[in-house]
């Protein structure tokens, strides 16, 4: 999949490309909405950006948990060279080991809440003109439907593409909002 990026002055117009979308096959959670006005991307109906994923949080995390990987083999091979184990045994170490990592990977989600997600930052400049970012994740063999829904509407600007969410996720939340919409 393949992540594409527009953007648009008009809710309503991007309310019209979701409908157009949606009826030639492509399902809704391929389709997102970045917008700082998030009333009216409700009220359009439009599949809108969760709180969670405009912030850095995944991003940061990883980040976290790779500093903390190195802390609990930096805090391990410490124990080793200077043989502490062998006098007290290697449960405080392997804690110690544990709770590094775990703070760690805890302090990069936590600083991740307060950044705006790496992959939106070139939109912060559209977005303070009340303006809207509309990304599609697309299969190669829906582009060209992507295309002719695009064509027909010339206000919509391209900005650029990017790597998109897998395919498994998308269809994970598609299945997942059929349940919702069966279960009572």
């Amino acid at each position: 999949m393949i992540r594409h990026y527009f953007v648009s002055d008009s809710l309503d117009d991007l309310e019209q490309i979701e409908k157009e979308l949606e009826e030639n096959g492509v399902v809704t959670p391929q389709i997102h909405v970045l917008s700082k006005d998030g009333y009216g991307v409700e009220r359009h109906h439009l599949h809108g950006v969760s709180d969670f994923m405009k912030t850095d949080v995944m991003h940061s995390g990883l980040i976290g948990l790779g500093i903390g990987v190195l802390g609990a083999v930096l805090v391990s091979g410490i124990a080793y060279f200077n043989r502490w184990p062998e006098s007290i045994g290697w449960m405080p170490f392997v804690f110690l080991s544990v709770v590094v990592l775990g703070f760690c990977t805890w302090e990069g989600g936590f600083l991740g809440f307060q950044v705006r997600n790496a992959r939106f930052r070139r939109f912060e400049g559209v977005l303070e003109n009340d303006r809207h970012v509309l990304f599609l994740d697309v299969n190669p063999d829906q582009e060209d439907l992507m295309k002719q829904v695009m064509q027909r509407h010339p206000k919509l600007e391209p900005a650029g593409d990017g790597g998109a969410a897998p395919a498994w996720v998308i269809k994970g939340q598609h299945q997942f909002d059929d349940f919702k919409r069966w279960a009572p």
